[in-house]
């Protein structure tokens, strides 16, 4: 890559478009799997231009939209009742949980931080000794490095007081979820690049054989998308099903080894519930029994009951890709970023916040 505005030139984009245009002879539904290439899509106007035929769905590729209620309460719980120094990314204070959220916690008093990386949670537990320090570690395998670099830094230099609340989430078992959804009618999906930027592309070859379908990587610019669409379509239309790679200006077929050595390192994989999606096997990383004594699971053991999802909100079945954010009643009333009735209306990732401030749809 050169230039950014390489993949963002209008004229590449139009001829993409129209070779599309020129490809497509019949309705195909293509799952867009990250939150990150929705908000392109739907910012950049591309939904809109794509011939009628072809229907974007939006997938559960938002790790802060899947995290379950269930651990947002702990962290609350940990926040107000053990007293300790809660940080994390800012998307998820605002996030609802059964009772209140992160962001609720902490205006009425509770000590929560955000912050752009785990290891300045590190820093903070070093210069508070005296206090536990609690990062919430979200997000897909494209954080989990981070998030397990700071436990291996807290180990090294003896750290007593911090420790990770763990709600990684992996994306090829989620694809897998997804497909074998009675109600899915997908056909081809764009996998998500930075994902794959970090473990490579060996675990979507079993999904491409398991259910016959195109799967191509593809990056997050509106070029990227555009030539990752028309790859997909391409083989929709000759019936191929294969594995391809439209980023491979970083993704290359291993990924990041050390990356990944990292991970494996501090994590295992184990079963995970999605919000909205139930509970997925090994779909989820736990910290490892080495470094149990930097799991807030453990060292906490908090034992909050599973609470049921708020019944107005239709987030599973829009990261299904079975109804879009505007199929919802509640979309831009009574669920707005400021006040969500689920997650996906507030991450910067979620797709009914991409449709409420960039698709005009909203009725505010």
């Amino acid at each position: 890559m050169k230039f950014l505005s390489e993949y963002r030139d209008p004229e590449v984009a139009q001829r993409y478009l129209e070779e599309i245009r020129k490809t497509v002879t019949r309705p195909w539904t293509i799952m867009e799997v990250c939150g990150g290439q929705t908000h392109s899509l739907v910012k950049n106007g591309i939904l809109n231009m794509l011939p009628k035929t072809i229907n974007m769905v939006h997938g559960p590729g938002c790790p802060v939209c899947v995290t379950p209620l269930n651990l947002i309460d702990k962290a609350v719980y940990l926040a107000e009742e053990k007293d300790v120094i809660l940080c994390s990314y800012g998307d998820m204070l605002r996030v609802p949980g059964s009772g209140k959220s992160l962001l609720e916690a902490k205006a009425a008093g509770a000590d929560i931080r955000i912050l752009y990386s785990p290891l300045e949670a590190v820093k903070i537990a070093q210069q508070n000794p005296e206090r536990q320090v609690v990062f919430f570690a979200v997000g897909f395998e494209t954080t989990a490095p981070a998030n397990a670099l700071s436990v291996i830094h807290a180990h090294r230099i003896g750290l007593k007081n911090y420790s990770i609340l763990a709600s990684h989430v992996l994306v090829p078992p989620a694809i897998e979820a997804v497909m074998q959804d009675e109600e899915s009618h997908i056909q081809g999906f764009l996998a998500a690049g930075h994902v794959c930027t970090i473990m490579g592309m060996a675990e979507y070859y079993p999904l491409v054989e398991k259910f016959r379908i195109p799967v191509v990587i593809t990056g997050f610019e509106p070029v990227d998308l555009l030539q990752g669409i028309l790859m997909v379509v391409r083989q929709l239309e000759k019936g191929e099903a294969k594995l391809e790679n439209q980023y491979s200006r970083m993704v290359k077929t291993a990924g990041n080894t050390v990356a990944q050595d990292t991970i494996h390192e501090v994590f295992e994989v184990s079963d995970r519930m999605w919000r909205g999606l139930d509970v997925i096997p090994m779909s989820g990383y736990e910290v490892k029994e080495k470094f149990a004594a930097f799991d807030a699971k453990r060292k906490f053991s908090i034992g909050i009951p599973e609470a049921p999802e708020n019944a107005g909100c239709i987030a599973g079945a829009i990261m299904k890709g079975i109804k879009k954010p505007v199929d919802c009643p509640h979309f831009g009333k009574e669920c707005t970023p400021e006040k969500p009735l689920g997650a996906p209306m507030v991450s910067s990732e979620g797709s009914c916040a991409a449709y409420y401030h960039f698709s005009g749809l909203n009725q505010n």
